[in-house]
């Protein structure tokens, strides 16, 4: 078995804007259990988005955009459902960011079907039953030690560091165009990612510190405390 034979069918984002759910979900409210739940969910995420009060906060899981989500997301802030976005570093850096530069996600297998080992030595990664590439995943993170470098070395909260992600991605260095981290930054939405090195984003920065370390110069940090201060900010003013 080769990589190219695990890495050859890749996950396509499901496009909502594509059919009309709306008979369906309609169609929930008079079933049971999870589905008139649906139903519900629906109908209080549309009076959110009615009252101009409200501030939409979009809380985000990496396993859902790798499993083909994303541009659901996308698609709601471009039509201005949602204010903010609070969401795992694997899903803004190593699905989004990764996608953005031109990476994909590959449809796997569970652990059952093809051991853990095989895939270490081809070095792919597994998400469930998705694949990504690790050389390419290296990449990724290699790009947010790129834009650390190119900062002001000062702390930063995980919202001002995406922000310049998402400027470098609309300065013309994104493959893929409509990622989620491009159009908050188009948009004005923030995105907050508090647990940032508790994913593979953490090599990029931990390796712009431990080189600027060596040479005695100032480095960039993350500062989790500035995100829970412009987080509290936020709430209090919604």
């Amino acid at each position: 078995m080769e990589k190219k034979d695990l890495l050859k069918d890749v996950i396509k984002h499901i496009d909502i804007k594509s059919y009309n759910s709306t008979e369906l979900i309609d169609a929930m409210r008079n079933m049971s259990f999870t589905s008139r739940d649906t139903a519900r969910a629906a109908d209080i995420l549309m009076m959110m988005c009615k009252e101009k009060e409200c501030t939409n906060i979009l809380t985000l899981a990496g396993s859902t955009s790798a499993a083909g989500c994303m541009q659901v997301y996308v698609d709601m802030v471009r039509n201005k459902m949602i204010d903010v976005v609070v969401a795992t570093g694997a899903s803004i850096i190593d699905m989004d960011l990764f996608e953005a530069l031109g990476f994909k996600h590959y449809i796997g297998e569970k652990e059952n079907v093809i051991a853990d080992t095989t895939l270490r030595d081809l070095y792919i990664d597994r998400i469930y039953d998705t694949y990504i590439d690790e050389e390419e995943l290296q990449a990724c993170d290699h790009t947010t030690f790129e834009i650390a470098n190119m900062l002001e070395a000062r702390p930063y909260s995980s919202r001002e560091f995406i922000y310049e992600i998402g400027k470098w991605l609309h300065e013309g260095h994104a493959v893929k165009k409509d990622s989620l981290i491009q159009t908050c930054y188009e948009c004005g939405v923030p995105i907050f990612v508090p647990a940032f090195s508790d994913s593979s984003a953490g090599f990029g920065i931990g390796k712009h510190q431990w080189e600027r370390m060596q040479k005695g110069e100032k480095y960039l940090s993350i500062d989790s405390v500035k995100d829970f201060v412009e987080l509290t900010q936020i709430k209090m003013q919604a």
